[in-house]
């Protein structure tokens, strides 16, 4: 079989393309090295937002930021949720009182922006309503606060959608394959468990961003990323119900954000020249990050940190600038021979690049111009809100856990809960720091391409929570072995897996207490052999 188009790369732009041109009637091969959104994507801060720091320099990628965060709630309704943001100003900062002027008079340029996304208009705060609804923060000479409004996402699961949605449309996708070569006429590819083969198309469009696939195949780039290395920090529940700005000791604008039932806090931006597979959280980027928290929240440190994450931003390449001012615009590059790259971009615009690579991708074709519908057909299971409510009565399970499965799947929540319902244990709660139900475990093993343990955690955040896998791993691993056909032995590679996962996320914050959780759970599925937990 010939496809239209060979995509390489599975983060959002690649996902997003897949589904467009898949909608379009195009045949579409799809293939991501690791899994869906294990890069950039997944790492980021998990923002559809419009980017006002972008204000200034980058007028266009804010308006087109925030028309797609738009057409991205009304497609994907239960995985959007408002992040309402505040700004504290104070009075040891030089000219606080024009700073506050000037953030203020911004912000109401920003104003104009904000029926395109569904945003509150800002306002601005004294110092008194600022500790009103928000007595955390530092309140030695607190000025006020300005607020603004944006709205967060749950970008796995983004990019789970959009590839269910493509394959659903004919588009044919594989994750934990490697593109070899650029070859005349496609790509050749090799799974994790198979031997190389070629996959024949017409055009390929490369996705890969940071991991700069064609560079590593031999095929003149024409245009180079300059790869932007962020860190998180994750706490184990909401610090705050506002996203706090604040600045870092070198000036940096960081945020400590509430994202779903966790804290964020982030994030760096440091030029990485390594390996992207082989990313590390360093001490100074952890220590870099709690000093400028702790400047807006003093007491940031009683709240546990349980976890990092780290992600490399493919920006466009430029000589001589900060990284903190390089351009989050995207770029369409033509390397002749049929290969096609799209570089650059945020998460927020990501549903437009996708649009506008997919339109350069037709005309490459010389096919029909064919409507683009990926900002009106809703994405699977978000056609309506869903009552959780509704879910927890007739399935008797926890408030909590109907929320959650709602909030990841829409309207697809009913059928998971009735095949749930059909099977022994199906009901029953895995993860208990969500929580996840073994019903929604088992769904994501049979229709949402696990091809390794850890993808279990993009999915469904199965050892995604504080208690680092310790009870929950054992279960899942054996879920997933079940699944595979594997014995004992596989079960308990897969809880290994997931630990070993949590473990790498959890050392570069790890306290004496955090230490000591790692190792009971080293040695309840190492040691043991899994067999406690």
């Amino acid at each position: 079989m010939t496809y239209d188009v060979a995509i390489i790369g599975g983060g959002i732009n690649g996902v997003g393309t897949a589904r467009d041109l898949s909608k379009r009637g195009l045949k579409v091969y799809l293939a991501e090295k690791h899994d869906f959104g294990f890069g950039a994507s997944g790492n980021s801060s998990g923002m559809i937002h419009g980017g006002s720091r972008y204000l200034l320099s980058d007028p266009q990628v804010v308006e087109d930021s925030c028309r797609d965060s738009g057409y991205i709630q009304s497609i994907a309704k239960n995985l959007v949720f408002r992040i309402p943001f505040l700004i504290p100003v104070y009075q040891d900062r030089a000219f606080a009182k024009a700073y506050a002027f000037l953030v203020d008079t911004f912000f109401s340029a920003y104003d104009q922006y904000q029926p395109l996304k569904n945003g509150l208009p800002h306002t601005r705060l004294s110092a008194e309503d600022t500790l009103g609804i928000e007595p955390g923060i530092r309140a030695e000479k607190l000025l006020g606060a300005i607020t603004t409004d944006e709205w967060g996402i749950d970008v796995y699961r983004l990019c789970a959608l959009n590839a269910l949605d493509a394959q659903a449309h004919g588009a044919v996708i594989e994750n934990h394959t490697e593109v070899l070569a650029v070859q005349p006429g496609g790509l050749l590819v090799r799974s994790a468990r198979g031997e190389p083969h070629t996959i024949a198309a017409k055009l390929v469009l490369n996705c890969s961003g940071a991991w700069n696939a064609l560079q590593k195949t031999g095929l003149p780039t024409g245009a180079k990323v300059r790869p932007g290395k962020g860190v998180h920090l994750v706490f184990d529940a909401r610090v705050s119900d506002y996203c706090l700005v604040t600045f870092a000791v070198d000036g940096r604008q960081v945020f400590l954000m509430p994202h779903q039932n966790e804290s964020w806090f982030g994030t760096t931006d440091d030029d990485f020249y390594g390996d992207p597979d082989k990313l590390e959280v360093t001490q100074d980027e952890v220590q870099y990050l709690f000093s400028a928290a702790a400047n807006v929240f003093p007491n940031i440190r009683r709240y546990r940190c349980f976890a990092t994450s780290v992600g490399l931003r493919p920006t466009i390449y430029d000589w001589g600038k900060n990284e903190d001012d390089l351009s989050r615009e995207h770029l369409i590059v033509d390397h002749g021979d049929n290969v096609l790259s799209l570089i650059g971009g945020k998460l927020a615009s990501y549903r437009v690049m996708s649009e506008e690579f997919s339109d350069r991708a037709i005309k490459a074709l010389d096919l029909p111009d064919i409507a683009c519908r990926t900002h009106i057909d809703p994405l699977p299971g978000h056609e309506t809100l869903v009552d959780a409510s509704v879910l927890q009565r007739e399935f008797g399970i926890e408030g909590v856990a109907a929320r959650r499965l709602v909030r990841r799947h829409g309207t697809n929540a009913a059928k998971i809960l009735q095949e749930g319902a059909r099977t022994p244990g199906g009901l029953s709660t895995v993860c208990a720091c969500e929580p996840v139900l073994e019903c929604e475990v088992r769904h994501a093993l049979e229709n949402e391409w696990i091809g390794a343990p850890e993808d279990l955690v993009r999915r469904c955040r199965v050892a995604a929570g504080p208690c680092l896998g310790l009870k929950c791993a054992q279960r899942a691993g054996q879920l997933y072995a079940e699944h595979k056909g594997g014995g004992s032995e596989m079960a308990r590679e897969a809880a290994i897996a997931l630990t070993a996962r949590a473990i790498k996320r959890a050392l570069p914050v790890a306290d004496d207490a955090l230490q000591v959780q790692i190792e009971r759970i080293e040695q309840a599925f190492i040691d043991n052999g899994g067999t406690r937990g």
